[in-house]
């Protein structure tokens, strides 16, 4: 039987949502590795919405889910529909909406708070020893999640955000884009992908790293 990998989008677009490339390369070595895909997104309003073209905030209202369904071409889930029981493992592309739509981290830091739903999803996939992969910023909303667990996550080298790792509980480790950090007691892998750049031919190398060794933890 295939295993069943879930993707979790938080929108579409680096700006306010997932990131495009990153999420399309995740589907793209999950399909490779001849495994089952669930996309999954909250359903709930963007924090914002940031024309790409000006990479300036605009005045109109989006729905993730909705959004996220345009990565999935249509198939995709609302994440409260989904539990750890549904899946063998779970990645999380990275992008702004990490940061801004599955948790407030890219307003708060580490006083953030993780989406209700994206929260309990996590926590069962831990309560479960399931595997969870996160990309670019993606791992300082898990971190924030699971920060009882004391998770080993990578972003990259950014000091800024490495320290609002350790400060939210979470061990950072240095890593260059084509490479991975591995938490084998928690089941972590993760990846800097667009966090270091500096092109889509670098952030696939580690992008699938991560989805192999993902698929290797089920």
């Amino acid at each position: 039987m295939k295993k069943t990998i879930g993707l979790l989008l938080s929108g579409c677009g680096v700006f306010d949502g997932a990131e495009i490339h990153e999420a399309v390369l995740t589907l793209l070595f999950l399909d490779r590795a001849d495994v089952a895909v669930r996309c999954m997104a909250p359903d709930m309003d963007q924090l914002h919405v940031v024309d790409h073209l000006t990479q300036k905030e605009a005045d109109e209202k989006r729905n993730v889910l909705v959004e996220s369904a345009r990565i999935a071409r249509g198939e995709i889930q609302d994440i409260a529909e989904i539990h750890a029981t549904d899946i063998d493992a779970l990645i999380i592309p990275g992008g702004f909406g990490a940061a801004k739509n599955l948790s407030d981290f890219a307003v708060k830091g580490p006083d953030a708070k993780v989406h209700p739903e994206v929260l309990r999803l996590l926590k069962e996939m831990m309560d479960t020893a399931k595997p969870i992969g996160a990309i670019c910023i993606a791992p300082a909303t898990l971190t924030r999640a699971l920060a009882d667990r004391s998770p080993k996550v990578t972003i990259g080298n950014d000091v800024g955000t490495a320290a609002a790792i350790g400060t939210m509980g979470g061990e950072h480790v240095d890593c260059s884009v084509e490479d991975i950090c591995v938490d084998e007691k928690n089941r972590i892998v993760t990846t800097p992908a667009y966090m270091l750049g500096p092109g889509i031919k670098e952030v696939a190398i580690g992008i699938e790293k991560l989805v192999e060794k993902v698929v290797s933890l089920c």
